[in-house]
């Protein structure tokens, strides 16, 4: 289940990291995430464990111990502990009733939540891990444990070491002493047997509070036998009702009376408790097969010696005492031989009869076989095996679709609210199922909005500067800003007035395109602000809107760059590379973003005029320069001739210079290749 893929996400994240995590997914080829009850393959779990361990150069054993820790952990995040603290008083009992815990979920929630079998983790739509556990004289423990799933075993003490600690204050260690393809039960399974030793952890203040409580209780028995009399003993057994006079033969001291009276602290027996058995049965064999409907006894040779009355009216042979029991039945959980030994030594376990087809009425044929869920108990003194159940339904559907009905279930029996209720939680989980499925889609359409986000970001900010443009989309009034020192480049193509008038439109559009993207890499490469494009007409500007020192050097290298990018633009007339003019001018200016509906950042003053003149009355292939703008270059490792006066539309004679190169810079430090 996604369940357990969220988990070993978060395990990853967590501890390395989420570029570890994308790492590893990556390499994987899985998803992000994971829907909680959506079933996905085993082959993505385990290829996600085989990445980790490469990923991270750790064995997969401490791979999965670890996992297994962390998801005892991430259960109890998840709302889990409680139920799970439930399942015992100590480890023995805890390990003994988890696959009963499974055999609850199974049928409560129809499957949907087996990710709590061992606390049911490799549990999909296979058969579950099973687990015996058995007492040892010296304390420990050798727990059994049975999976279709190999090489996943090392998850087991992970987990039980964890709950071990948190529910029980033990440390506890687990070693495998046997690892074999198992035999005993039906089906190949890999059957792991761990040796599990036990050691407590008592801090010294809980410690002393333990033997002082002892002492304690010492001194209550003794105080307590030296007050009560026979006459309190009396009234004390009186008070338990006169069926306790008829069911104890044996002789009691005082103390051993009382023992079952009287409580001490919160609501904990001072002694352990022993039952009290009457001489004989006080029920009749009719009201004990109408108390419990389904139920049966068999001996040794699986013969029925007693059936209830519902068991009865679903499987008719039942009536012929005698038959054997597995003629009718068959074991669906644990999956073991249909024996008598065999169920002896799963005895622990829950089992689930279903009824065979072929030995059905015919009027049941055409219905789904029914099953039936409880413990068996081996009554010694008859040689007999009593197998209290109950029909195994998870809805009202299921009660329906086999023609039985409420009635025919015991009104003790808590399958009946059961069904009701678990109506109720089907239709709760398959609402959080579509809420999950909305949420993952919510969250996907998110990531696509941000995307969307960036690109229109990204856009944005190529037509107007950064901090402009989240001014603008703050609501906020940009002000203009004035810049003492700026450097100004125009360029534009030589004859591209001809060049358009012998040539198809797409034919100019592609010319301008593939020179546009080249003059826009060099933007970014010599960190200059694109103005605008008009035409042929290129604009750039360095030192706005962000003022920089070096404003002049990069829009020349930027503007020799430009040169060297030209040739690898044909011209669509003659087929030559094309040649532009390149005019740059250093000063002054004033800028700010003009208009609402299509703004634009704009750049006003004589210094655009002038960088205009310059690129106007510019040579093909060279680079003019005005005297303020030779003025920041002359001492900065530039190659630059003069060109001399020169008459300049609108402003008279001009002293004007040509950029040559970059002495201190190779071509492709210019263009910005490796």
């Amino acid at each position: 289940y996604g369940f357990i893929n969220t988990c070993l996400k978060s395990l990853v994240v967590e501890k390395y990291g989420e570029e570890t995590w994308e790492k590893l997914r990556l390499q994987a080829g899985v998803q992000d995430s994971f829907l909680t009850f959506e079933v996905y393959k085993d082959e993505i779990t385990m290829q996600l464990v085989d990445k980790a361990c490469k990923v991270l150069g750790v064995p997969a054993d401490i791979v999965l111990r670890e996992f297994g820790k962390y998801f005892f952990e991430f259960c109890k995040r998840s709302g889990y502990d409680h139920m799970l603290r439930t399942l015992g008083g100590n480890l023995y009992e805890f390990i003994e009733n988890l696959d009963a815990l499974h055999s609850y979920l199974s049928l409560s929630y129809q499957a949907n939540i087996e990710v709590l079998v061992l606390f049911c983790f490799f549990l999909q739509e296979m058969n579950a891990p099973s687990f015996r556990v058995e007492k040892n004289e010296d304390g420990s423990m050798h727990l059994h444990y049975y999976s279709d799933r190999r090489g996943l075993c090392h998850i087991v003490p992970g987990i039980i070491s964890a709950a071990a600690l948190d529910f029980f204050n033990i440390e506890i260690s687990m070693k495998i002493v046997n690892q074999t393809e198992e035999e005993e039960r039906t089906g190949k399974k890999e059957h792991i047997v761990f040796l599990v030793t036990q050691n407590p952890l008592f801090p010294c203040k809980e410690r002393n509070e333990f033997s002082s409580s002892s002492q304690c209780l010492l001194e209550s028995e003794n105080q307590i036998e030296n007050q009560l009399n026979k006459e309190d003993l009396e009234k004390a057994k009186n008070a338990n009702g006169d069926r306790g006079n008829s069911v104890c033969p044996v002789k009691k001291s005082h103390w051993k009376t009382l023992r079952g009276i009287i409580a001490l602290g919160k609501g904990k027996l001072l002694r352990g408790f022993d039952p009290v058995y009457p001489k004989s049965l006080w029920i009749d064999t009719k009201t004990f097969c109408n108390g419990l409907p389904f139920h049966m006894v068999f001996d040794k040779e699986l013969k029925v010696k007693q059936a209830g009355v519902s068991i009865q009216k679903i499987v008719p042979g039942l009536q012929t005492m005698g038959i054997c029991l597995d003629q009718y039945f068959r074991i669906v959980h644990p999956e073991v031989p249909f024996t008598i030994s065999s169920i002896q030594k799963f005895i622990n376990s829950q089992f689930v009869f279903q009824t065979r087809r072929e030995m059905m009425p015919e009027s049941w044929k055409e219905r789904p076989m029914l099953e039936l869920r409880g413990q068996m108990m081996w009554m010694e003194s008859l040689q007999c095996m009593l197998y209290l159940c109950s029909p195994l339904l998870r809805s009202l559907h299921e009660l329906e679709e086999r023609q039985m009905h409420i009635a025919d279930i015991a009104p003790h029996d808590v399958t009946r609210d059961l069904i009701l209720l678990n109506q109720q939680r089907l239709a709760e989980m398959e609402l959080s199922n579509q809420l999950e499925r909305k949420k993952e889609e919510l969250r996907i359409l998110s990531k696509h909005l941000e995307e969307e986000k960036k690109k229109t970001e990204a856009l944005l900010y190529a037509m107007l500067p950064q901090h402009v443009a989240n001014q603008l989309k703050e609501g906020k009034r940009v002000e203009a800003g004035e810049f003492k020192e700026c450097t100004i480049l125009f360029s534009d193509v030589v004859t591209f007035t001809n060049i358009c008038a012998q040539c198809e439109p797409i034919q100019i559009v592609l010319m301008l395109n593939s020179m546009y993207l080249r003059f826009d890499r060099l933007t970014t490469v010599h960190d200059v602000y694109k103005v605008e494009t008009i035409g042929d007409a290129y604009m750039v500007v360095g030192g706005v809107p962000v003022p920089v020192p070096t404003h002049a050097e990069r829009v020349a290298n930027f503007a020799l760059g430009m040169i060297m990018a030209a040739k690898g633009v044909q011209n669509p007339v003659s087929g030559n590379p094309i040649q532009i003019r390149v005019g740059i001018h250093t000063g002054p200016v004033l800028a700010g973003v003009v208009g609402e509906k299509m703004p634009r950042y704009c750049l006003f003053g004589d210094t655009v005029n002038i960088a205009s003149r310059m690129e106007s009355h510019g040579v093909p292939s060279k680079i003019h320069l005005s005297s303020s703008a030779y003025q920041c270059l002359k001492y900065k490792n530039f190659e630059i001739t003069e060109r001399g006066e020169i008459e300049v539309k609108g402003k008279g004679k001009m002293h004007t210079y040509f950029l040559i190169r970059n002495k201190a810079a190779t071509e492709n430090e210019i263009m910005g290749k490796p």
